[in-house]
């Protein structure tokens, strides 16, 4: 057995605005997952690598990091968003060699030994049926935050329940088979926020003050009952636990994590690669850098 099973997936393309590294997808991808491996400590793992039209540059990051056994190089050819997540969701559910996996995206970057505390925190927990690295500022700007959440002190961090995030985050294997029909939904043009609010929050999508105060919450509210009511009635209580302070950011510029200097983490991992001598020209091939 291993400790976490990753899926891991890479497009070329900058989405959205970058709040670093936004003029260079392979830069932003290497920093990123440098500081990805930096969250792993000595963690055991395996991790699929899913590359959506990716030039051979891409795998050549994954080899640096991440040896022949623990690591599986899928090439796909731009099947998109939707399509590879529907494939981490198989792949994480179908393997059998770790009870917690990771759904990974390619613009997050992380504090040194993230996930070791969150794979410690779901171990010690057994209501953490999936936990975020990321203390999202929705919990902050949206009508969310008045809901009622838990809090747990545990290691270094308080623990909050949290209604939704995005699809970065870890989960158990026994959770991710109970809710796998409803993440499937995201493939059908569902959306991740009212995913996770048909997962987390049952009782509470009847407080129609909170989800029918703006109009985005009120599409989401409505996405949340149409294409999770199953999983709302006969899913049972699933929770979803994230740290205070955060543990990792998305890098979209308007969405980093409330609390922490991150123009501070971004030239702290930058001047860690530079010390590792590690460069940025992939040209001469996959497995040379």
């Amino acid at each position: 057995m291993i400790d976490l099973a990753i899926a891991y997936r890479v497009y070329p393309g900058v989405s959205k605005t970058p709040a670093a590294w936004s003029d260079d997808k392979l830069k932003l991808s290497a920093y990123c997952l440098s500081s990805f491996k930096q969250s792993l400590g000595s963690l055991r793992v395996k991790i699929w690598a899913l590359l959506d039209g990716c030039p051979p540059a891409y795998e050549a990051l994954f080899r640096q990091y991440f040896n022949s056994d623990e690591l599986v190089v899928v090439n796909l050819d731009k099947i998109g968003n939707h399509a590879t997540f529907a494939m981490q969701i198989d792949l994480l559910s179908q393997q059998t060699e770790a009870e917690l996996v990771y759904f990974a995206e390619d613009d997050y970057v992380y504090a040194p030994g993230a996930l070791v505390e969150m794979v410690e925190f779901a171990r010690a927990n057994a209501d953490a049926h999936f936990v975020t690295a990321y203390d999202h500022l929705g919990n902050y700007d949206l009508p969310i935050r008045q809901e009622r959440h838990l809090v747990r002190p545990f290691g270094s961090r308080h623990w909050r329940t949290s209604t939704a995030t995005c699809l970065t985050f870890l989960a158990t294997r026994a959770a991710l088979l109970r809710a796998r029909r409803t993440f499937a939904t995201y493939s059908r043009h569902s959306e991740d926020g009212s995913i996770w609010m048909s997962i987390t929050q049952k009782l509470g999508l009847f407080n129609i003050p909170v989800y029918g105060s703006t109009r985005i919450m009120f599409k989401l509210w409505l996405k949340a009952w149409y294409w999770g009511w199953t999983q709302i009635f006969f899913g049972g209580t699933l929770r979803l636990w994230g740290p205070i302070p955060s543990l990792a950011t998305h890098l979209e510029s308007t969405c980093l994590a409330p609390t922490i200097d991150w123009n501070k983490e971004f030239r702290r991992i930058e001047q860690e690669f530079i010390d590792r001598h590690e460069s940025l020209s992939f040209t001469t091939g996959p497995g040379q850098v």
